[in-house]
């Protein structure tokens, strides 16, 4: 695993940690400035410390969050960039195993190879006619989407990651957190020797770990792993949703930054079959027993127990994105049940928002008269 600072706030431009300070620390006596922004700019230096002592002492951190730092990280797992991807608030680029052929080792390779000429050849068989839509190019990406449930969420990955000065302290934090846990599962041992591996990285390699945005007096923990288990579905002007879905699709659903995530178990031996084998009993018989050869890897098709929780309106915008044949089938599948449930239960209840749900549901996204494809 490693990183390379490759932009801080200004593109192409890697600022010390001392300018970050010194920024912040003028910006904050906004809040209480008798003259003007270009006063505070101008000011003594060691007012503007001791400005800077004062505001990490007492918590006030959020003016922290006015610099940005982009790293770009490579050899890092999936399942780490899970992990800092549920926190709020960030952007991030990462190596799509959707688009790509993915290079793998020993039995995983194997596999995954097995199963994308498998996936190639039944999905040419069922749409190939069906041109220009089902291209080669198409029907191997549609390949390689179903074939990526194989690979292991610790299987390195590279990706760019953006967020503030103080949430990088503040991930870092979480994470010394989470390494505290005591009596983990096998998966949670695992977990932690990757993220002992990225809480090193940030301290040795990372100049911009500062102790005093590291208190953590709000005792936060890492979002994505729950130690509670008495979640309650809720639907109405706001919901928590409860379901089964694969590590791939809740990947693909922590790109709804609006939305809260968290894993409440996994269901080990059980796997997403691909719809496109599941009428098939050989194929998906041996798909299953593949997948349970690679168990103790955790490929990304293992089945877990997610936690989704937010507003009506959000609800409504993941529609948008994830009701479409463009999207990760399974996505489109799993937004879809939760629509249904989300309108019986508002229906149940007698709702005011049951007969705005209601015109979501005719099909895909393209159907929706406040929605206008791009595509």
């Amino acid at each position: 695993m490693k990183l390379q600072i490759i932009s801080t706030s200004n593109p192409g431009i890697i600022a010390d940690k001392d300018v970050f300070d010194t920024f912040s620390g003028r910006v904050a006596g906004v809040c209480y400035m008798a003259g003007s922004f270009e006063d505070l700019m101008n000011e003594d230096i060691e007012k503007t410390r001791r400005r800077v002592t004062q505001t990490k002492g007492s918590g006030h951190h959020s003016v922290y969050d006015h610099e940005y730092i982009s790293v770009y990280f490579t050899d890092i797992p999936k399942i780490v960039a899970m992990v800092i991807n549920n926190e709020k608030m960030y952007t991030t680029s990462e190596k799509s195993a959707r688009y790509t052929k993915m290079k793998l080792s020993g039995i995983e390779q194997e596999l995954y190879d097995k199963w994308l000429n498998i996936f190639v050849e039944k999905i040419t068989q069922k749409y190939g006619e069906n041109k220009p839509f089902f291209n080669e190019k198409r029907i191997l990406k549609l390949a390689q989407e179903n074939a990526r449930y194989l690979i292991s969420i610790f299987t390195p990955t590279s990706m760019v990651y953006t967020t503030s000065y103080r949430q990088w302290n503040y991930l870092y934090t979480f994470v010394c957190k989470y390494l505290e846990k005591q009596n983990c599962t096998p998966f949670e041992d695992k977990l932690k020797e990757s993220l002992k591996e990225f809480k090193d990285m940030l301290h040795d390699a990372f100049p911009y770990i500062d102790k005093a945005l590291c208190t953590n007096e709000k005792n936060r923990g890492l979002s994505l792993l729950s130690n509670r288990s008495d979640y309650v579905e809720y639907y109405g002007d706001v919901y928590t949703s409860k379901y089964s879905a694969s590590f791939a699709e809740l990947a693909q659903a922590q790109r709804h930054r609006t939305l809260d995530y968290t894993i409440t178990g996994i269901e080990y031996g059980k796997y997403y079959v691909p719809p496109i084998i599941a009428d098939d009993s050989s194929l998906k018989n041996a798909w299953m027993s593949d997948m349970d050869r690679l168990k103790d890897n955790y490929p990304q098709g293992m089945l877990i127990d997610i936690v989704e929780r937010g507003t009506y309106e959000k609800f409504v915008e993941k529609m948008k994105e994830r009701k479409c044949t463009y999207a990760q089938l399974e996505i489109n599948q799993v937004t879809s049940r939760q629509a249904n449930r989300y309108y019986e239960k508002l229906a149940e209840s007698g709702h005011a928002l049951a007969s705005d749900m209601k015109k979501y549901l005719l099909g895909s996204r393209c159907t929706f008269a406040d929605y206008k494809c791009l595509t």
